[in-house]
């Protein structure tokens, strides 16, 4: 099976394009978008949540399968007053129901935009390396959620869908094997 190319998160995967049916392309064709009226800034955080095997010899990677049935991170916007390694904290939390988890770094950013009618949508999102620290803890998936699940990390890599999250679940993989 060939492997399948990665996306950036903003972008809709080829299995939604291919969804399209004839009417709606020939709609797109005939009424144009509206202009773009407004820039709206979105600051976002979440994180690459890991635990190591029982065995000691792999890593498992949290992802959460989102209403599209695409494969992520647990991320979220950023509320008034919280700072991004609180969001990355409080939306793992929400979106997994675990809550013994220990950040351990800052791996990076990530930006994309996209349109949302008549705004463009520029998305920043901290990402953080977090360890879950109990392994009786069960992740819970929230109810717009597909489903929850670890990984081993090369199925997580596999799984993922987006280049950008894939890049930086790479650098953790580095960051967890030095020993942080």
């Amino acid at each position: 099976m060939p492997a399948q190319r990665k996306v950036p998160e903003a972008l809709p995967l080829k299995s939604e394009r291919e969804k399209t049916n004839a009417f709606s392309r020939l709609t797109t064709r005939v009424f144009k978008k509206p202009a773009i009226q407004e820039i709206v800034r979105e600051p976002t955080a979440g994180g690459i949540v890991f635990r190591i095997t029982h065995d000691q010899k792999d890593i498992e990677i949290l992802l959460i399968q989102d209403s599209k049935g695409r494969w992520t991170i647990p991320k979220g916007h950023i509320e008034p007053g919280e700072t991004a390694k609180q969001t990355a904290i409080r939306e793992i939390g929400e979106e997994s129901g675990l809550f013994h988890i220990q950040v351990l770094t800052w791996l990076g950013k990530i930006q994309f935009q996209y349109r949302r009618v008549d705004k463009l949508v520029l998305m920043t999102t901290q990402i953080y390396l977090v360890r879950a620290l109990d392994d009786a803890e069960t992740p819970t998936k929230e109810q717009w959620m597909k489903g929850i699940k670890w990984f081993k990390f090369n199925d997580a890599i596999d799984a993922i869908e987006y280049e950008d999250i894939e890049k930086l679940m790479l650098l953790a993989k580095n960051k967890i094997r030095q020993g942080l």
